[in-house]
């Protein structure tokens, strides 16, 4: 060990050491029996009727298992990597996991990806009050398209009235293997995805369709979505897509009720439509028909804002399963309207919270500028930066824990200066890092620009950690004392979100020009290392991410010392475990768990696995 490098973890264990209230360093050798067990393979797969091509898998399918949580509880999930020559992560979307720092499943920011055959065991804290829909998918490259699944976390008192609860997981299907698409978009010049093929409805879809016409040359069956009469039904729609911005609605059914919004309950909010944002969650109720007219009808779910339109279909079904499985219809049942720009932004928190924090207690304003530069490499940036696999080449909490110096192989990163941030808008430009401290109020604004050659684009931005209070979006620039009296209007606050949509209010402008904004308001109470990025993976991979450091050094890196966290600090350490050895893992609540409840959950009582590539019914 370097000298500089042993100095610093002794002066860590100094400085740290009576801060430390739990980490209990543990190995989870044969007697450790998780709560859920997720194994990620790659295969050659057919999703619906198009050809197999190399798919990341997850328990054998697309989209994985669902899991049950509850809120209150702590969970161990392990998840293989039983791929020969991939990395692996895996995010817990829309969880704020700030007691279990290296768990968020983000390989360039709070922890190595598990490498081939090694497995690593996240620990998932659900606090109270987080109930609601979420999901989980690797976060490694292209791979969320496949490797993903629903993450539902039952509530201890329901606050909503409903006979049952049904998953509604959106996926895109691209033709081209994820290697070619990540190969292609950091190519210079850019070679695009393509558009999104199929629009997969748990798992299963009816094939693209454009407006001017059907398409009946897809021969597979659509997801159902089983129902009975005169009930209602708490449907979960899980905005898993990698690029598609859907709408949907149901034939016949023009009544639904938003009652949650991205795991927050609301108060209901009546629609006959739903758009979606990849990364984005909403619970609707729908009441089924008390004498419907037929057996079946159709779920139709569309793209928009992009230069073709997707069409797929799901069945909402009554009764028994059909003889015969429903089939692709060959004219499309509903005339869906365009995107609705603001759509849901003024939804209202089912009870106010105390923690809401007024334009008086903002701390300051971020203006994070997002642009696409198309001069040579095509990239995305926020205020000038963008983050890649090429920066930072240490996942960046682990390079703190390092503080490695700098050299040719492992340049490392300081932690990052706020003073420089507060004299470049909010970004170190040394880190590429926006860092803010512990009580402070921000007012973050992400602003939309004209690319280079000027065209622009939609982006629904998600933020990792704790959710922020989404002041809604705009045409323009954000003004601030003109969206206050907009709330005070409305007379409610606005809603908690992680996932919120920045939208396009033309197809081009001139290069740079403010076009479009989305503001949100944090309170920072959770210390962490946060990634807030475009949920479009293109746009991921192509750098249109960033990351959020919450809390000084001492704050941050005090929660557990060294020796503890030697084994989350190097690639393939002992805390990722493996055929030959047992993993050692930091427990950040301590060392007592359920293993009662483990075995439970081994054995399949409490992961609910879809059948016939993720199907409901």
């Amino acid at each position: 060990m370097r000298s500089s490098t042993y100095f610093f973890y002794l002066l860590t264990t100094i400085r740290f050491w009576a801060r430390v209230n739990a980490g209990e360093l543990c190995t989870h050798d044969d007697s450790f029996i998780p709560d859920a067990v997720l194994r990620v393979t790659a295969a050659n797969y057919s999703q619906s009727c198009y050809p197999a091509k190399h798919t990341v898998l997850v328990n054998g399918t697309s989209p994985g298992p669902e899991l049950r949580l509850t809120e209150g509880e702590t969970y161990w999930i392990r998840v293989y990597n039983d791929m020969l020559d991939a990395n692996l992560t895996m995010h817990w979307h829309g969880l704020s996991l700030a007691v279990s720092p290296f768990a968020d499943g983000t390989p360039l920011v709070s922890q190595w990806p598990i490498p081939p055959a090694h497995f690593f065991d996240y620990e998932i804290n659900v606090p109270h009050g987080m109930a609601g829909t979420y999901f989980y998918h690797s976060h490694v490259g292209f791979q969320a398209v496949s490797a993903t699944g629903p993450l539902i976390v039952d509530d201890l008192d329901i606050p909503y009235e409903y006979d049952e609860d049904k998953i509604i997981f959106l996926q895109d299907m691209f033709t081209k293997d994820d290697a070619v698409i990540e190969k292609g978009l950091v190519a210079d010049p850019l070679v695009w995805s393509g558009q999104t093929a199929m629009i997969l409805v748990n798992g299963k879809g009816g094939g693209i369709s454009h407006v001017t016409a059907g398409d009946a040359t897809c021969n597979s069956t659509l997801s159902m979505v089983s129902v009975e009469p005169g009930k209602t039904y708490r449907l979960r729609f899980i905005g898993a897509t990698a690029l598609t911005f859907a709408l949907l609605a149901f034939e016949g059914h023009d009544s639904l009720t938003v009652i949650e919004a991205d795991g927050s309950y609301t108060q209901p909010y009546n629609t006959s439509i739903l758009q979606i944002g990849g990364g984005q969650r909403y619970s609707v109720l729908l009441t089924t028909k008390a004498a419907p007219e037929k057996s079946s009808y159709f779920m139709q779910v569309e793209s928009r804002d992009r230069p073709s339109v997707a069409r797929s279909f799901a069945v909402l079904q009554y009764g028994l399963k059909p003889a015969t499985k429903p089939m692709n219809p060959l004219t499309a049942p509903l005339t869906l309207p365009n995107i609705t720009r603001g759509f849901l932004d003024d939804l209202a928190p089912l009870h106010p919270s105390r923690d809401f924090p007024t334009s008086a207690e903002v701390t300051r304003r971020i203006t994070l500028t997002v642009h696409q530069k198309v001069s040579g490499q095509t990239v995305w940036l926020q205020n000038a930066y963008n983050w890649t696999d090429s920066f930072p080449q240490t996942p960046y909490l682990v390079a703190l824990y390092e503080n490695t110096t700098n050299t040719t192989t492992n340049p490392g990163l300081p932690y990052p200066s706020l003073e420089r941030a507060l004299a470049n808008n909010g970004i170190d430009p040394v880190t590429r890092t926006f860092p803010a401290r512990l009580g402070e109020v921000l007012e973050i604004v992400i602003q939309n620009t004209g690319a280079d050659k000027g065209g622009l684009d939609i982006h629904p931005f998600h933020a990792h950690g704790a959710h922020f209070w989404d002041l809604g979006s705009g045409n323009g620039t954000f003004n601030g004392t003109a969206n206050d009296a907009s709330w005070a209007a409305r007379g409610h606050q606005p809603p908690l979100r992680d996932t919120s949509m920045l939208y396009r209010y033309a197809t081009s402008t001139g290069n740079g020009t403010a076009m479009g904004w989305r503001a949100w308001r944090l309170r920072v109470t959770q210390v962490g290392v946060w990634m807030v990025h475009c949920h479009i993976l293109q746009h991921m991979i192509m750098g249109m991410q960033t990351v959020w450091v919450f809390g000084d050094e001492e704050e941050l890196l005090g929660r557990v010392g060294w020796p503890e966290v030697e084994g989350y600090l190097a690639f393939g350490g002992d805390v990722y475990g493996k055929e030959t050895h047992a993993p050692r893992v930091v427990h950040f609540k301590g060392n007592e768990r359920g293993n009662e409840r483990g075995g439970a959950w081994a054995e399949g009582q409490r992961v609910s696995f879809w059948r016939g590539g993720g199907g409901v019914g």
